[in-house]
């Protein structure tokens, strides 16, 4: 039992996640995880269920907010979420399973029972759907000019704005007060000595900014002990990393005193 639970443990950063964008509520959210993991740890065939753990657990989760009703899911003023909401339900389930949790298309379409193709289908109509929506303002903190330009592209392919593009400390606050970004992806080190990771602290000081470091020096936040920064890209980096990083940026929660921090005195 204890390898059991300490197995399911590794998952429930993922299962949370994945559940509160499901449900549009943290609350519910975490709810739902709770009784997918009673079902696990009380199911004695839930490990032979012939695909992976988290898989299985996704599965249920879904089975367990059709059971809810997953036309009741909260609404939200999250331009993201409210953006999901306005897809198909299976939509936006393929969707969340591909961009938001990596899964592949293959096997977002084996937990949804749906045939592959569809699942194709379904996943460029949520797209579209999303970009028509939605559009983002990131702000990109690189020296390296191909590599911003790399990154802005990017950015840009998603459907989203780049407000600018800084090399130093000053640059990077100067277009974060002019266009209030809601994201940065940022190089730890930077033109004239400056430091990434202490642009980020100084964002986080004047107002709460979600950033990801994409760098070559992957392992500087990890030694400083300031991991709850942001995430981490290492260089070389593919679009891939890119575009599944920053949908994942928009729907991790928030610590509640990180949101008090971020409210105007």
């Amino acid at each position: 039992m204890e390898d059991r639970t300490r197995h399911l443990m590794e998952h429930l950063p993922y299962l949370r996640r994945y559940a509160r964008a499901l449900t549009g509520s943290p609350a519910r959210g975490d709810a739902l995880v709770t009784r997918a993991l009673e079902w696990y740890l009380e199911s004695d065939d839930a490990d032979d269920a012939g695909e992976p753990l988290r898989h299985a657990l996704y599965r249920r989760l879904n089975a367990l907010q059709d059971e809810a009703g997953a036309a009741a899911a909260a609404a939200s003023s999250h331009p993201v979420e409210a953006a999901l909401a306005t897809l198909d339900e299976a939509d936006r389930r393929v969707y969340l399973l591909v961009n938001l949790e990596d899964v592949s298309v293959a096997d977002a379409a084996a937990l949804l029972d749906i045939p592959a193709e569809e699942a194709v289908e379904r996943l460029s109509r949520a797209r579209e759907t999303v970009r028509a929506h939605l559009q983002a303002v990131i702000l990109v903190v690189e020296d390296d000019a191909i590599i911003a330009a790399d990154l802005s592209e990017t950015v840009r392919g998603m459907g989203h704005l780049v407000c600018g593009n800084a090399t130093t400390m000053d640059e990077a606050l100067t277009l974060a007060a002019e266009h209030t970004p809601t994201l940065a992806l940022m190089d730890i080190r930077l033109a004239e000595g400056d430091n990434g990771v202490e642009v980020a602290r100084e964002l986080r000081r004047q107002r709460f900014l979600p950033v990801i470091f994409v760098t070559a020096f992957p392992d500087e936040l990890a030694k400083r002990g300031l991991e709850h920064l942001g995430p981490v890209i290492p260089k070389p980096f593919t679009r891939d990393q890119i575009e599944q990083a920053i949908t994942r940026a928009v729907f991790t929660p928030a610590a509640e005193e990180t949101r008090e921090a971020a409210r105007p005195t």
